[in-house]
């Protein structure tokens, strides 16, 4: 799999917060900080659907670069 273009991490957001969102290589996913969530990618293409996001705990999250 290809890791995600930096210019589209930049321009994407938190749909619920719009705030930031941080690339995860494994499991392949973006991570909201704030919210605490994570969304997956999917043959390249970003999911970001809050029913499709998953939940994550303060430690999984601060784990998150």
């Amino acid at each position: 799999m290809q890791p995600m273009d930096a210019k589209l991490l930049d321009v994407l957001v938190c749909p619920i917060c719009k705030g930031k969102l941080r690339y995860q290589k494994k499991p392949e996913r973006l991570v909201c900080k704030f919210d605490r969530l994570a969304y997956p990618i999917v043959e390249n293409m970003p999911v970001l659907l809050e029913k499709e996001a998953d939940s994550l705990s303060l430690e999984e999250t601060e784990a998150c670069q």
